[in-house]
């Protein structure tokens, strides 16, 4: 697999083109190439993943509303105001001690936006999508992440009807944190699930 510090190093087919159509409009002076960047950066970095964390945090502090996750994750996270296009049907998997959750979109690159924000290159490469499915445990050993022999891996299939979001087990340590000082324990690849909520102190 490429490696994961340098994702985006090589364009795919869709990525050249839209980077050819962007200096098109750009040496028209059609958009500015900076206020692209910050909009991009916004939902990659900080409005989508931010949303996500807060979901997870309030799934970890409030035991009602983990269940009502469990039981419509659409309903449960549009309650707190995250809500819209890609989001529309969503599903919550919990990790628990004795099984592991992965998310891929096999077809394409189908992705929540409302809680993660855009999807990362590597998501959308033929290779994640492929080897995601057929050797997770590798998958995810290269994203630093190594689990118990015992531990299940169950891969979800990210799709345009349903959208996954990974909760991820809360670290020890945590048990003194508001929903703000949790939220900053999840970080965006803990909720696809190719990582692990930070541990008190890491973060």
């Amino acid at each position: 697999m490429h490696d994961h510090s340098h994702h985006g190093s090589e364009l795919d087919e869709m990525t050249a083109r839209v980077r050819a159509l962007e200096t098109i409009l750009t040496e028209k002076g059609l958009i500015d190439p900076a206020a692209v960047d910050a909009i991009i950066d916004t939902y990659e970095h900080k409005v989508g993943p931010r949303n996500g964390a807060e979901v997870v945090a309030r799934a970890w502090s409030d035991p009602a509303f983990a269940d009502w996750l469990r039981k419509d994750a659409t309903e449960a996270i549009a309650s707190m105001g995250f809500a819209g296009r890609q989001g529309e049907h969503m599903v919550a998997v919990f990790n628990t001690p004795e099984e592991h959750n992965l998310v891929v979109c096999t077809l394409c690159s189908c992705y929540p936006w409302p809680v993660l924000g855009l999807p990362p290159a590597w998501y959308k490469t033929p290779d994640y999508r492929a080897r995601a499915v057929r050797t997770p445990r590798a998958v995810l050993a290269e994203f630093g992440v190594s689990l118990p022999e015992d531990m299940r891996v169950r891969v979800w299939d990210s799709t345009a009807e349903v959208r996954y979001l990974v909760i991820p087990q809360r670290p020890e340590g945590s048990e003194g944190l508001d929903e703000a000082g949790l939220a900053d324990l999840v970080t965006r690849d803990s909720m696809i699930g190719c990582g692990l909520a930070r541990r008190p102190g890491a973060a």
